[in-house]
This record gives structure tokens, C-alpha cells and sequence, in this order.
């Protein structure tokens, strides 16, 4: 596996859980969510794969001041089912099961927040489903299409890592296989991949959440199993024509020290009729983390039905 296809997320201390509930995906995997602050509701889908919903959690304080978060943990993490066969770790499963979650909130439409690789999920369940969008927020997503992506991606990462930094990590990588303390296997692992997601002028404390704090044989499972099984899902993909169908608008929020390339994730608002990109200097893959008096204030004016000062459309 390619090391840097090993999840797009982070690491600290997690929130407390206010309610915490479970819903049939209907293939033997249930979904383990949380259902926490008031108003208009959210649903949010991190990233990974294989992650769980603490890797966005503490960061999404300002928004439950205003907003119901449903934050569920992916099939193949978290707290929800770790599928024996590995064959129900693909994406088309994932966009199953979202629409579960709609169903079992008996919402008629969805409003979205998705970060990294979660933003596959929400375009490929909008693009099945485009009237079942409401609206969507994509941070730091990866590109609609493959193309030369993780060739780049691991380029900007491994350009701001030393030599001994890249071999521990490699050694790391195979560790989650096989250590009896894989919690300290991935704290270490992340203490090494987290600062180069971000931005240089942005200290590590200022992601709050939690890559690691999913019960240990999910954490082995979703490094080992769910990240590779549902990335291969996608194949070569390229999703720009099928994003023709989605009219909700969308706003996507990226970092210019992103790893993940600019020039890719723009291509977002080229292929989505109705979406703007907020380009955010001194930012990396957090934009909610490092940024939060920016993106949170713009994420209100988008879910208030306007675009934020500096998004930009074609």
C-alpha cells in the first residue's frame, strides 16, 4: 500500500459523547453514531477511510453552538462494525449506508460536512441521490479524479519529513499489523505524519481531535483492512461528468499549504454547477482547526443560504 494512502486525518484529545446510538446498515454492519447540539442538522462523514468520527469531533465545537452534529463512525471503524469480509468495505457500501442514516433520522434531504477523503462519500451518495442534497461543506478534499494524485501528494509529505522520520514511519505502518499496543503505534505514527499536513506557521496543539482514540482492533482493522480495501474501490476514478447532476451548492474550503495540490481540489468547482472554493493562505489539511475564525463564521454564511467574502466560483 502506498504510505500515503494510509488516511488524511489527525490526532489528540476527543469530546465528550452527549447521546451515542446505532442504525442498521441491513448487510449484518451497524453504524455507531452521535447525535449532539441543537438546530438544523448536520451530518458529518470524516475522513480516513478507516478513521472514526473522533478525528473530526473536538475540532466542531462553534458549529454545535448552532447545529445538530450526527457524527457516525464508518463501516470498517470506530465503533461501528469491522465487516469479516472485506468485500463490504467499498465505496458503494459507504454510500449505502449514509442513505440508511437518512432514513433511520427521517430526514428528507441531508446537509453534509465532510472532511479529507470524506468528501468521496458525500459526491458519490450526491450524485446517486442529487435530490436528497440539501447542501454540502467539503474540507480538504481529496480531487473528483485520480489522475496523478497520491504521486503529489506523497511528494509535498515526503519533501517535509527527514529521512529518519520517513524510515519510522514505514516501520510504523507495518506495526499496526502486528503490535499488541497499537494505540501507541498510532500515537507515534501520527505524532510523526500530523505536522506536515499543516500549515509551517500552525502549531501541532491546534488540532484538538483524536486520530487515535478508537478501540484498539478497530484501530489495526481500519489502518490494515478499511483504508486499502475501499481506496481500491475506487479504482481510477473520476467522478468531474457524473458531478454534473449534483445542483446543491457546495462550498469547499482548502488550505494553501495543503499537501493535497490546489490546482486538483479546484477541480471541484469546475465540474459542480453550483460550488465556490474558499482558498485559505497560512492553512494546511485543518482549515477548522488552524483557521477557526474564518471557516466556521463562512460556513454559517453558507448554511444561511449565502457564500462567504472570498469564496470564488469558475
Amino acid at each position: 500500500m502506498h504510505r500515503f494512502a494510509i488516511a488524511l486525518a489527525f490526532l489528540l484529545t476527543a469530546p465528550a459523547v452527549l447521546a451515542q446510538h446505532f442504525v442498521d446498515a441491513g448487510d449484518g454492519v451497524r453504524l455507531w453514531y452521535s447525535d449532539s447540539g441543537k438546530g438544523s442538522t448536520i451530518i458529518v462523514i470524516h475522513g480516513g477511510p478507516g478513521m472514526d468520527h473522533d478525528s473530526l469531533a473536538a475540532d466542531l465545537g462553534p458549529l454545535r453552538q448552532h447545529h445538530r452534529l450526527i457524527e457516525y463512525d464508518q463501516r470498517g471503524g470506530g465503533r461501528s462494525t469491522l465487516p469479516s469480509d472485506v468485500a463490504l468495505l467499498t465505496i458503494d457500501h459507504h454510500v449505502a449506508d449514509l442513505e440508511a442514516l437518512r432514513k433511520h433520522l427521517g430526514l428528507e434531504k441531508v446537509t453534509l460536512l465532510a472532511h479529507s477523503f470524506g468528501p468521496a462519500i458525500a459526491a458519490r451518495y450526491a450524485i446517486r441521490y442529487p435530490d436528497r442534497i440539501e447542501r454540502m461543506i467539503f474540507l480538504s478534499p481529496i480531487p473528483p479524479s485520480k489522475g496523478k494524485f497520491f504521486d503529489e501528494l506523497g511528494d509535498a509529505l515526503m519533501s517535509r519529513l527527514t529521512e529518519e522520520q520517513l524510515k519510522r514511519s514505514d516501520e510504523l505502518q507495518s506495526a499496526f499489523e502486528t503490535s499488541k499496543d497499537v494505540t501507541a503505534v498510532c500515537r507515534e505514527y501520527w505524532s510523526i505524519m500530523t505536522p506536515p499536513r499543516l500549515a509551517k506557521s500552525i502549531p501541532v496543539t491546534a488540532v484538538k481531535s483524536d486520530l487515535c482514540a478508537a478501540p484498539p482492533e478497530a484501530i489495526r482493522y481500519g489502518m490494515t483492512k478499511t483504508n486499502s480495501a475501499t481506496f481500491a474501490s475506487l479504482g481510477d476514478w473520476n467522478w468531474t461528468s457524473e458531478l454534473a447532476r449534483v445542483k446543491a451548492p457546495v462550498l469547499i474550503i482548502h488550505g494553501e499549504e495543503d499537501a493535497i495540490p490546489m490546482a486538483m481540489v479546484s477541480n471541484w468547482v469546475t465540474a459542480l454547477p453550483n460550488a465556490r472554493i474558499l482558498r485559505l493562505p497560512h492553512t494546511g489539511h485543518f482549515p477548522h482547526a488552524e483557521q477557526p475564525t474564518i471557516v466556521f463564521p463562512a460556513i454559517e454564511a453558507f448554511l444561511k443560504g449565502g457564500w462567504p467574502k472570498g469564496a470564488v466560483g469558475k
